[in-house]
Order: structure tokens, then sequence, then C-alpha cells
């Protein structure tokens, strides 16, 4: 189990996890490969 230092890295985490999910079951538009899919939401 992981343990975080700070909420805030919690955060980042499950938005990273979000996003991933979102591209994997297809709820984002075709077109952009999936990395620059997750780059462009999580930043």
């Amino acid at each position: 189990m992981l343990e975080f230092k700070s909420f805030a890295l919690v955060a980042e985490t499950l938005d990273g996890s979000e996003v991933a999910h979102m591209i994997r079951a297809g709820q984002l538009p075709p077109g952009i490969c999936p990395f620059r899919q997750f780059s462009e939401l999580v930043i």
C-alpha cells in the first residue's frame, strides 16, 4: 500500500488514474494518441 506525504500527491495520483480510465473507456475524442490526451489533461 502506498503512503502519501501530502494531500496534493493523493489528488494528482487520483486525477491521473481517472484520466487513464477515461482514455481506456473511450470517453475522450478520437484522433489524438492516448499519451498526448493524458499529458494535455493532467498538466
